[in-house]
């Protein structure tokens, strides 16, 4: 196992600093999901487990479901102990934990649910000394948002930052809207209700460990900066892949489809991470003015062409690790002539200074081989072939590979001498693997961005302009996939896509890099 001396960062040096936020009240609306069992309380227990969870912190699920303290409590233990990161949990920790963890059961859209509410949360402010602070984390559908948010100003367990007194947060999980039109009136009620930096939307891929070391990658290493831009790089490959299909989601996704799902979000955002100028300072603010600027920078499709830099897909039967599947029309509560994508890939432009002409391309899909998400940086070749002649073949060109999930780490690949007498070259792999290198899987997602929400760290969330901005990018594309007379392209389940996917990026003599 390699070792790694860690060595005093000024980048993260804010970071590292009173890490343990005062204690609040975090109610979880629709505690009975999926959501809060297998990722938030199993989260919060962690951050519990490793000291970072404020001694009084109170939580409190809501959801229409019958429960007790004590039936709610059990049911989460056991998530705990199936999902939770330090898994399974352990005694003395978890019944620490579990005197702060309450149930209120109650609608979301009556009135009389949120005064039990706020009772409960007026005796939590007594018993752990809360003082009035407020978080919720609204994990529900997004049409649920707005009547949660008038209900919760109407109550009067809104504060006012401007004001003074204790914080009031909303953490708003995607997807923010299905369009330009439907995210701005999502944003208009919340600020309606929130003032916008109460506001935090959250996407799961900020929190990923790897993702934020993207900042660290370019912009504390010297050696890297100097080549990320268009002189140094051809292209820039981005994959997320899922060999799920839909599971139990068919009625969502036939509303959403990959687009929505996937690249409207988590892929804009590693794209603008990949592609930001220096931050003036590793601050919320300035961060994200920097990621806004590169989502502004896209290039619009051209009207009437949108198709031409794009591919859709659409799973049909198949086997995905050696497990025979349905085809997406096949799923629970999916049309038998539906034409939502399950596979995209797009050809993307940033058209500013350091990236003109570099073509980034995406993809994702479901029903793939493997479950990976994948950011490649595919260098210029060497600018004369000086071992070509001698062994009668091609270098290859340099890529830096950042693995998101799983198996987090980076990877850099060149040619090396193949050893013997004669000369001749072979692409060899450098590699850092987080758990090998620091001896410690990283933190959850999750556990991280529910962290950031307690200091009141927005750094890692998604912005109003930013998604609005996102938003009036894609929309042009999805309208034309709608309007299109073609359906998407099949697939068989197992694959990585429909042929045209590969036809998109090899026409200019590339290829698609396997994860």
């Amino acid at each position: 196992m390699s070792s790694v001396v860690l060595e005093p960062n000024p980048l993260r040096e804010g970071l590292e600093q009173e890490r343990v936020p005062d204690a609040s009240c975090l109610v979880i609306f629709g505690a009975s999901g999926d959501l809060t069992h297998r990722k938030l309380l199993p989260a919060l227990y962690s951050l519990a487990h490793d000291g970072l969870l404020p001694a009084g912190q109170a939580i409190v699920g809501f959801a229409r479901p019958e429960y007790t303290d004590e039936a709610f409590r059990a049911e989460i233990k056991a998530a705990c102990n199936e999902f939770a990161r330090t898994k399974p949990a352990d005694d003395a920790i978890w019944q620490n934990f579990e005197k702060r963890l309450f149930y209120v059961q109650g609608s979301f859209t009556e009135p009389e649910g949120y005064n039990r509410l706020k009772q409960k949360l007026a005796e939590c402010d007594t018993t752990f000394g809360t003082g009035g602070r407020r978080i919720y984390y609204l994990a529900v559908p997004p049409n649920f948002f707005p009547v949660i948010a008038e209900l919760l100003g109407a109550e009067g367990m809104v504060a006012d930052p401007e004001r003074g007194g204790p914080y009031t947060r909303v953490i708003i999980e995607k997807p923010f809207g299905r369009d330009l039109e439907s995210a701005r009136e999502l944003n208009r009620v919340a600020v309606t209700t929130f003032r916008e930096r109460q506001v935090f939307r959250i996407d799961h891929y900020l929190g990923k460990e790897t993702v934020q070391n993207l900042l660290v990658l370019r912009f504390a290493n010297g050696f890297f900066e100097p080549f990320w831009n268009r002189q140094y790089i051809d292209h820039v490959q981005l994959t997320v892949a899922e060999s799920i299909g839909v599971e139990k989601r068919g009625a969502y996704f036939e509303q959403a489809g990959i687009a929505r799902d996937i690249i409207q979000n988590h892929m804009l955002q590693l794209v603008s991470l990949v592609a930001m100028e220096p931050p003036v300072a590793f601050e919320a603010e300035a961060v994200r003015d920097e990621k806004v600027k590169v989502i502004r920078a896209l290039r619009d499709f051209p009207a009437g062409h949108e198709c031409e830099l794009s591919v859709r897909g659409q799973y049909t039967t198949g086997s995905v690790l050696g497990e025979a599947v349905p085809g997406y029309r096949e799923e629970p509560d999916v049309a038998a002539d539906s034409r939502t994508e399950t596979f995209a890939a797009v050809k993307v432009f940033i058209d500013n200074w350091r990236w003109a002409d570099v073509p980034f391309y995406l993809r994702a899909g479901k029903r793939l081989p493997k479950r990976v998400t994948d950011i490649s940086i595919h260098f210029r070749p060497a600018p004369y072939p000086l071992f070509k002649k001698i062994q009668g073949g091609r270098t290859q060109p340099n890529v830096l590979s950042i693995r998101i999930q799983p198996d987090e780490g980076i990877s850099l690949k060149f040619d090396s001498k193949v050893p013997g007498a004669t000369i001749r070259t072979a692409p060899v792999t450098m590699e850092f693997r987080y758990a090998t290198s620091f001896g410690a899987e990283p933190p959850e997602a999750y556990e991280r961005l529910l962290l950031e929400t307690m200091l009141g760290d927005s750094t890692l969330f998604a912005r109003r302009d930013e998604v609005e901005t996102a938003w009036a990018w894609l929309d042009p594309l999805l309208r034309a996939w709608q309007n299109s007379p073609e359906p998407p392209d099949p697939y068989p389940a197992g694959t990585w896509g429909p042929p045209a996917a590969d036809a998109m990026i090899e026409r200019e003599g590339r290829r698609w890099r396997r994860p």
